[in-house]
């Protein structure tokens, strides 16, 4: 292979890992597996939890339909990142329109396919994941409401598959996703504030468009404040362990990205609480690891009977 086709493909390569956004496939999986052995599955061994062909299907399926959602995204997005991101845009479009609408359409019949060998149940749950992801990219992320909960729903909903494949229905868990649910909206919001150019220019009739940034500023502070509701719930919670201490982390966390929200105003400055947000997340993933040691030695245990 020629250095000029070498190099050709590795450009093809890197512009679709950043189609489909790699790095957050990769960050997915590690936290539905996490989030597997450390809430959802109290009373099975970490070999049982690996093993789980079904919990492998459900991964699978749940990484396929969002790179998926990634490239529909991207497809209906184009002219709109051409202002907010423009050097991602030009690393995308080394991969044609037509190969990454390709892509899309396999990518989520084999998602789906690895729904059906789950359960009829889960490939329904897929199906209506497929659509809704499409729906938000073609009709709903155009407007203020619909959109904002559109994107936070179809953010949080992989976790409920993997929880509706536990069936654990306990009060911490209810919490948990109650925390994860408002930052992932506050990040939305702080997302609308840092892209509203582009969004202005492509007629998106966006939270921040609509509203404002004056208002958006405020709705993101009512944010932070109930998310500091569960929060605080969590960090007093005793099955925690040291989990506690991220918990402790993230309020302090979201108090400073309260008051520098008041102050920002600009896209660098927005894009700055937009990372925050994004390392509180990945943090929080990991964190999973801090969850009460005893639960790892047992589950440990159970692999070496």
């Amino acid at each position: 292979m020629s250095t000029q086709k070498a190099k050709s493909l590795l450009l093809k390569i890197l512009s679709l890992l950043s189609v489909i956004r790699g790095y957050n496939i990769f960050v997915l999986i590690a936290a539905q597996y996490l989030a597997a052995i450390f809430i959802f599955s109290e009373d099975q061994s970490l070999k049982n939890i690996i093993l789980d062909q079904h919990l492998l299907y459900i991964v699978l399926a749940t990484v396929c339909v969002i790179a998926a959602g990634y490239i529909i995204n991207n497809f209906y997005d184009v002219k709109a990142d051409r202002i907010n991101r423009p050097i991602k845009t030009g690393l995308d479009s080394y991969v044609r329109q037509e190969t990454k609408l390709t892509l899309y359409f396999v990518l989520n019949f084999i998602g789906f396919c690895f729904g059906v060998l789950v359960s009829w149940r889960a490939a329904l749950f897929f199906a209506v994941y497929i659509f809704g992801i499409w729906l938000y990219s073609h009709k709903l992320k155009k407007h203020p409401i619909s959109g904002l909960f559109a994107a936070t729903c179809l953010t949080v909903l992989p976790f409920f598959a993997i929880f509706v494949h536990y069936k654990n229905f306990s009060k911490v868990i209810f919490v948990h996703a109650s925390f994860l649910f408002l930052v992932v909206m506050i990040r939305e919001l702080v997302k609308d504030l840092e892209n509203i150019k582009g969004a202005i220019a492509n007629n998106y009739n966006t939270f921040a468009v609509k509203y404002g940034e004056k208002h958006t500023k405020y709705t993101i502070l009512l944010l932070l404040v109930l998310t500091l509701v569960p929060a605080t719930i969590l960090f007093n919670y005793q099955g925690l362990e040291n989990m506690k201490y991220y918990f402790y982390t993230a309020a302090f966390t979201l108090i400073f990205i309260g008051f520098y929200t008041i102050k920002a105003t600009d896209k660098n400055e927005y894009r700055l609480i937009h990372n925050i947000l994004k390392i509180l997340l990945l943090v929080g993933v990991f964190s999973l690891l801090l969850i009460d040691r005893e639960i790892i030695l047992d589950k440990v245990v159970h692999v070496l009977d």
